[in-house]
């Protein structure tokens, strides 16, 4: 045996077709690798791309996205059935995420989407070695598409008073402004780009290279604020009327140290990781007076502001003002740039109104104690429809529950006015004092209804920054005739002195009479306040509706 085994490693026969099986074997392991990897390399760059395709048609339109994405397979040579997974989710675009983690399925609101596509890839050579005829092809894309807007509620002034509008911006700033009718309607008529503001700030206060969101978390003074409004006012129109008065209105304010928080007023939405100075895509404009006024509000906070009213209002005698701007919700701010589901709010507000009616006989002079608190308003941004490929057809719809007034006619604790955790007290008030007799009256009203309306803007109206105003469903043409036919009047006889027949009928004459004028300078209050009665402000400052693009 162990010679057979010596001649048989001696021998030499047959090595060519040891050899020969032996390389055939690494040229069919070549062949696998030369023509299957090859193929595999070509198919999968063709489900690839047909995902890719899928997917970004599908952002395009998220609602038909399973529909659109097994179309778009079918046109590129793949069946339908190779659409295995399609999710719809929210993709943030944040640098300081992995990757993998700016996508979030299932998250609303949905402004991406997620397509797997799944293939099957014959195998020629390679079935020999992989003992299957087939390799399988699994690839994923990630599109994402902007739909973002930019809107506001509330600074509702509809209407001049040049005196009405000094004394009440005057008193939230905490100076005194002496600015005409004139003045305030240029103030009105211009416009301003918000982040053109916020750089000009950042470089006021030295907070350059930071970014927005971070500029949005200081607390910086009011005059640094309304001078960086004027610095942008200043370099887009030079030497304007507006200019002047928003001048007038920064040197009144000079020698102020009160503060605003700016993420009170502004919500940077997508753009807040952007670094100051930097322009968005699309820039966001808003009105002059609105930004003014709204920074006067915020800054105020819990302030209270009072001021005698120098009105001609026909039958008022005189009319003193005691008002209270409370703090948005926390958290939330008067205009926001984001995406569906983003929402402001206006700020509580509190307003008494001592007024004094001029009457006839025993009731000449007539004492009515107005107090009305309306709470805060909310809007919601609940859709945006962009047009493709025409963009004048885009619309924006707000979700708008205006705040719920309550109004009195009671003698109110003043002191309690900038308490917003609970509501000031209410007792019957002294309207008539005549000497031994007194009419007192109280009175109740107030608008309800919670529900959101849906408002629509067309793309015309965002151009315009069209203002709409929401009423709830049961506000009467006019609170003040409301609250008055609930007005309970009791005389009271002190010692022995007697009634004083027909004062309570002279009383509520006098009051009916002077209904209109209460009405105006009830709602002009308010109006300057950036408030209504039941009702809401609301537009639309910009749009922002690019198409589809691969994140993932």
């Amino acid at each position: 045996m162990g010679n057979l085994l010596r001649r048989f490693i001696r021998d030499r026969g047959g090595n060519i077709a040891i050899m020969s099986a032996a390389g055939m074997l690494l040229m069919v392991g070549c062949a696998a690798l030369g023509v299957d990897l090859g193929t595999i390399y070509v198919d999968r760059r063709h489900a690839q791309s047909a995902a890719d395709l899928a997917a970004l048609v599908a952002a395009s339109d998220i609602a038909r996205a399973e529909a659109a994405a097994a179309a778009t397979l079918e046109k590129n040579r793949l069946p339908a059935a190779a659409l295995v997974g399609i999710e719809r989710g929210s993709y943030r675009a944040d640098p300081a995420l992995p990757p993998a983690q700016r996508f979030t399925a299932a998250a609303l609101p949905a402004n991406a989407v997620r397509v797997t596509v799944e293939t099957q890839t014959p195998l020629f050579f390679g079935r020999v070695l992989a003992g299957t005829d087939h390799f399988t092809i699994r690839t994923r894309a990630t599109a994402g598409a902007t739909e973002l807007a930019s809107f506001a509620i509330g600074s509702r002034l509809v209407r001049l008073d040049g005196g009405l509008l000094n004394q009440l911006l005057g008193g939230l700033l905490g100076t005194t402004l002496t600015l005409s009718a004139m003045d305030y309607q240029a103030l009105l008529d211009a416009k301003i780009d918000l982040f053109d503001v916020l750089s000009a700030l950042a470089t006021k206060i030295d907070l350059t290279g930071v970014s927005y969101d971070r500029l949005l978390l200081s607390n910086v003074k009011v005059v640094d604020a309304l001078d960086a409004m004027l610095t942008v006012q200043r370099e887009a129109t030079g030497l304007s009327t507006a200019t002047a008065a928003l001048a007038a209105i920064v040197q009144a304010a000079s020698g102020l140290t009160t503060e605003v928080a700016l993420g009170s007023l502004i919500d940077a939405g997508p753009y807040g990781g952007l670094t100051a100075g930097t322009k968005p895509k699309v820039g966001v404009g808003v009105g002059l007076y609105d930004l003014v006024a709204a920074t006067a509000s915020a800054a105020n906070g819990a302030h209270q502001i009072e001021a005698g009213l120098d009105l001609a209002l026909p039958g008022i005698a005189s009319a003193r003002l005691v008002a209270a701007v409370g703090e948005r919700p926390q958290g939330t701010s008067w205009l926001t740039v984001g995406a569906v589901g983003a929402s402001v709010h206006t700020a509580q507000t509190r307003v008494f109104l001592d007024v004094r009616l001029v009457g006839t006989g025993q009731a000449s002079l007539i004492n009515l104690p107005l107090y009305v608190e309306v709470a805060a308003g909310t809007a919601t941004l609940d859709a945006i429809a962009c047009g493709r490929p025409d963009v004048a057809t885009s619309t924006v719809t707000l979700g708008v529950t205006p705040g719920v007034a309550d109004a009195w006619v009671a003698a109110v604790d003043e002191a309690l006015m900038t308490n917003f955790t609970r509501k000031p007290t209410g007792g019957d008030a002294t309207l008539v004092d005549a000497g031994l007799v007194k009419l007192m009256g109280r009175a109740h009203a107030e608008i309800g209804n919670m529900t959101p309306r849906a408002v629509e803007f067309s793309h015309a109206e965002i151009l315009e920054r069209t203002r709409k105003t929401v009423t709830t469903a049961d506000f009467t043409s006019s609170l003040v005739a409301s609250l008055l036919g609930k007005l309970t009047l009791t005389p009271v006889v002190i010692g022995l002195g007697l009634p004083i027949p027909g004062l309570a009928g002279t009383v509520a004459g006098v009051l009916a009479t002077a209904t209109p004028a209460l009405d105006d300078l009830l709602g002009g209050v308010l109006a300057t306040l950036g408030v209504g009665l039941g009702q809401a402000d609301v537009w639309v400052t910009g749009l922002r509706c690019d198409g589809a693009v691969l994140v993932n």
